[in-house]
Order: structure tokens, then C-alpha cells, then sequence
């Protein structure tokens, strides 16, 4: 195999690679609402309990599962992501940033990350494997 086919394979790859952040990445972050809300498969919260669900960590913990499960189908990815993208935006500057102006000293990276990978996928889309992708075909 020479470098040229390896390389066009590759490239044809993209959208595929693309759908698998999507799904890796909604995965990480619907069990992250899911350890929140359902304290499974271990608490985070201190104490081993939940989050209220009517506080402000129970409305996060609740679009992280919802949203999450939506963006590893591929549903209305689109919205849903724009939302993630803006609720960890505000889950950095309201909880990260006063703490310390680096993300790696105010443990702030996966907002940060999560934010711009969500912003990223409002613009791009789903990718191939989506149910938006079998929406859109028909």
C-alpha cells in the first residue's frame, strides 16, 4: 500500500471520525449527569448522594443525561448542542474562573473542552451515524 492510498483513506475516514467524537463524547458527558442524578456508578456529590434536582446543579446534571443521550444518537444534534456548548460556558465562568484564571490550576479544562467540542458540533452537525442523518434522507 502506498502512502498516497493510505493518506485518501484516511481523509475518507473523516465523517466517520467525526460521528465517533460525537458518540465517545456524549457518552462522557451523559455519565457524568448520570453519577449526579442517580449516583451510579458511584456518587460524586459528597456523602454519596445526588444533586437536588431542583437547584442549579440538578438542572446541569439533567441537560448533561438528557443532552448526552440525544448527542450519542444524533438527535436534533444540532440545538441540543448549542445549549451544552452555552451551559458549560457559564459552568466555567461561574464555577471555574474565580477560582484562578488558568484552567489547569481552577480545574476547569473539561468545561472549557466540552464547551468548544459542543460549539463545534452545533456549527458541524451530527456526521453519518445519526438518526439526523436518517432524518435528513428521507
Amino acid at each position: 500500500m502506498n502512502t498516497t492510498n493510505l493518506v485518501s483513506k484516511w481523509i475518507a475516514a473523516a465523517p466517520y471520525l467525526h460521528s465517533v467524537l460525537r458518540i465517545v463524547a456524549g457518552l462522557m458527558f451523559f455519565f457524568g449527569g448520570m453519577m449526579n442524578l442517580f449516583a451510579f456508578p458511584v456518587a460524586i456529590v459528597p456523602g454519596g448522594g445526588t444533586v437536588p434536582l431542583m437547584s442549579q446543579g440538578g438542572i446541569g446534571s439533567i441537560l448533561q443525561f438528557v443532552g448526552g443521550a440525544l448527542l450519542v444518537l444524533g438527535l436534533f444534534t444540532r440545538p441540543v448542542a448549542f445549549i451544552l456548548s452555552g451551559m458549560m460556558a457559564v459552568a466555567y465562568f461561574q464555577f471555574h474562573a474565580p477560582q484562578s484564571f488558568w484552567p489547569m490550576i481552577n480545574m476547569g479544562m473539561p468545561a472549557v473542552l466540552y464547551c468548544f467540542i459542543w460549539l463545534y458540533f452545533s456549527a458541524a452537525g451530527a456526521g453519518p451515524w445519526s438518526l439526523d442523518s436518517k432524518r435528513n434522507s428521507k
